[in-house]
């Protein structure tokens, strides 16, 4: 459990690849991802932070596709407490909290 805190950053790199997600830049106005994705337990409140993760991209014309991830392991290597949790470019942007589609495409922005 030492890992807590710090993102092990050769972690998902070869399963983004070989399931063709997070391919890519996407590009919208200024914005430039990679890669997003939804770290979450497969409860309600996590499905909601994933459609509204997919509904912003959506609204930003973003061509990134949005990953659910659920293996309690790939969770722990982010560094992840709380669900559902955001991760942007291999970056936990948000955790514990349920954002708005809104939120989230301000967190895209930054």
């Amino acid at each position: 459990m030492f890992f807590f805190g710090k993102k092990n950053k050769a972690v998902d790199n070869s399963a983004n690849n070989s399931a063709g997600s997070g391919k890519g830049v996407a590009k919208g106005g200024n914005v430039t991802v990679s890669s997003i994705k939804v770290l979450g337990a497969g409860c309600s409140s996590c499905h909601t932070q994933f459609e509204n993760a997919k509904q912003a991209v959506q609204n930003m014309g973003l061509a990134v596709e949005v990953e659910y991830v659920t293996d309690l392991q790939k969770i722990m290597e982010y560094g992840v407490l709380s669900t559902p949790a955001i991760v942007i470019d291999e970056n936990v942007a948000a955790m514990g909290n349920i954002l708005s589609p809104a939120d989230i495409e301000k967190l895209l922005q930054k």
